[in-house]
């Protein structure tokens, strides 16, 4: 007698639906993991290696919701080559591969070939060091002083981030936003934000508006979000804003002129199951865009990219 085929898993719906209830929860991933996190800082693979795109931002919401304080994640088998043992009891978690490869198909009246793209999801199940025993010291944080620290210490950090892109930030008012026409970034006075911090935050939201210029990285999402693509374009800043964030160090929150948009947000992740992998895809784009002109100062920053430009992959575990 047959087995019965199992249902293949459905990844990018486990992923959207964990999303959309972190959202509900008034606790988007990609705002807060840092500052509860141990070590804080973007999720790293067993050798060291960030994650990246949508694998961030899960992981940094599985962290989130379980409490571990390790960056570090792993397969079952990396733990294993490192000496450690997963706990008996333990539930692993995604982490995806979305990539794509070409494919020769041939007309089956003319006979005529042509090369066809096939993108596919693969996924890989990791676990936390907090949920392993035996791996070296330095997987696992050190316990930290409860008292909150002066995040003051980044205003070098800061300033050098933001000083190296080359864009028009004028200053006044009671508005930050990005003016695509003129082409320039709107800011309140510093000393009006609470806290130099609460200021980089904002500025990074707008600056990730920024590269998605005509003359960048001509982010356009078309007919795909139709009227959302403004809330779209909305989630990718927010999404940005939070990856300068824990590149600084600093907190990163959902700020008030923001809160309006959860709303549309959640709309589009429950409409489309893979828009939040699109997303994160499109914030990944903008922050590697905005780090390029601090990092490689002498290169040339990277060419305008068409809306059908290929997004970044998630790496594998």
């Amino acid at each position: 007698m047959f087995e019965k085929a199992r249902p293949s898993r459905d990844v990018a719906a486990e992923i959207t639906n964990l999303i959309i209830k972190k959202l509900e929860e008034g606790v988007p991933p990609w705002s807060r993991p840092w500052r509860v996190q141990g070590s804080g800082g973007r999720p790293l693979r067993h050798c060291g290696t960030p994650y990246t795109g949508i694998n961030t931002f899960y992981l940094w919401a599985i962290g989130d919701a379980q409490g571990y304080r390790s960056r570090y994640w792993m397969t079952y088998r990396q733990a294993e080559a490192l000496g450690g043992n997963v706990r008996r009891g333990e539930s692993g978690s995604l982490s995806v591969y979305y990539s794509s490869f070409k494919k020769i198909e041939a007309n089956p009246i003319t006979g005529a070939e042509k090369e066809r793209s096939i993108r596919f999801l693969r996924h890989y199940i990791v676990f936390n060091a907090d949920q392993i025993d035996g791996l070296p010291a330095y997987y696992y944080p050190p316990i930290e002083d409860p008292e909150p620290i002066d995040l003051s210490v980044h205003q070098a950090e800061i300033d050098r981030f933001f000083a190296a892109i080359p864009a028009e930030v004028r200053h006044g008012g009671d508005q930050a936003y990005f003016a695509p026409t003129l082409d320039y970034i709107q800011m309140p006075h510093q000393r009006t934000f609470r806290t130099m911090d609460h200021y980089a935050s904002v500025r990074a939201h707008e600056t990730t508006h920024w590269t998605g210029g005509t003359t960048r990285l001509a982010r356009a999402f078309g007919k795909r979000f139709g009227d959302k693509a403004y809330s779209f374009e909305e989630l990718v800043a927010e999404i940005g804003s939070g990856l300068v964030c824990a590149h600084l160090g600093l907190p990163n929150e959902l700020h008030d002129s923001h809160a309006s948009y959860v709303a549309h947000w959640l709309s589009i992740l429950r409409g489309d199951k893979t828009a939040i992998i699109h997303a994160a895809s499109r914030a990944e784009q903008a922050f590697n865009y905005m780090l390029a002109f601090s990092e490689h100062p002498d290169a040339a920053p990277p060419a305008a990219m068409s809306r059908e430009a290929g997004e970044p992959l998630a790496a594998a575990a």
